[in-house]
């Protein structure tokens, strides 16, 4: 890859850094198909530079929104026991599942809960929410500062099951079709557990984090991260990332709230076409 490529591989990890810390996704929805039909990349040097661009964007948000206690550290751990389990069932029953079929149910399920999702496009905070018996023996409710509102947030949590459930699901996908579950995490903790947005996509940036250190282990011993290709990546990535931290400070919910159904139409529709 010569230096205008390099160049250019920079600037779009970037924009996939600056997204992703934004909406708690990682890197790779951007970055893996620009490197493999753009530059014509082998796919599991992309996956591996991927990998890399989640572990740089968790790393370059965590810390800002960690300091600012919007991250919540408890129910981020709470749900990585659940895609733990999900990805292991996932690369058990690899073999016994079509993976068009389940692109086409996954899409179709996501294009659904797009639809979920602009329909409370307006809504700044989760309202009405008390928070369930099994999240508040977990002290799964929090508060954070929000720059916008110029308030202390306090928040409820609930449908703890639910969206423990969600996420075990989405350790299946993941593990199946070897995509990031930062959608659906993002999904769970707004949807079922009711969550802020910022709370969701922020929470979901950190445990991406978590999980991607864990995968990129297999790619760096297999010799499948070229520094060629993760080097621009990764300083894209970690500068698009400490940019979106900051404009995530000063974003209203509602704005996350419809990138984020934008993102999600894009993905169902894409993991619909594949399906079919």
């Amino acid at each position: 890859m010569d230096s205008t490529w390099s160049i250019l591989t920079f600037f779009v990890s970037c924009f996939a850094g600056f997204l992703g810390s934004l909406l708690g996704l990682g890197g790779g929805i951007i970055v893996i198909p620009f490197l493999t039909l753009v530059l014509h990349i082998d796919i599991r040097h992309a996956i591996g530079a991927s990998l890399i661009s989640v572990i740089a964007t968790s790393s370059g948000a965590a810390v800002a929104y960690l300091r600012e206690r919007i991250t919540n550290i408890r129910i981020a751990m709470f749900l990585e026991i659940a895609t733990t389990l999900g990805a292991l069932t996932g690369a058990f029953v690899n073999s016994l599942l079509r993976t068009n079929i389940l692109y086409l149910l996954f899409g179709l399920l996501l294009l659904y809960s797009a639809i979920k999702i602009f329909q409370g496009r307006k809504q700044e905070l989760p309202e009405g929410v008390k928070s369930s018996p099994l999240a508040r023996k977990l002290r799964l409710p929090s508060s954070y500062y929000d720059q916008v509102l110029h308030r202390e947030v306090k928040y409820e949590v609930t449908g703890v099951g639910q969206g423990f459930f969600t996420l075990y699901l989405a350790g299946i996908v993941s593990g199946l079709l070897g995509l990031g579950a930062g959608v659906f995490k993002v999904l769970a903790m707004d949807t079922f557990m009711r969550l802020p947005m910022k709370v969701s996509t922020t929470t979901s940036n950190f445990m991406i984090g978590v999980t991607a250190a864990a995968s990129a282990g297999y790619y760096l011993t297999n010799g499948l991260v070229d520094p060629v290709i993760a080097g621009p990546v990764a300083l894209g990535v970690l500068l698009g990332a400490m940019i979106g931290t900051r404009v995530l400070f000063q974003t209203k919910n509602t704005t996350i709230r419809l990138l984020f159904f934008l993102i999600l139409l894009f993905i169902s529709i894409r993991m619909i076409i594949k399906g079919l």
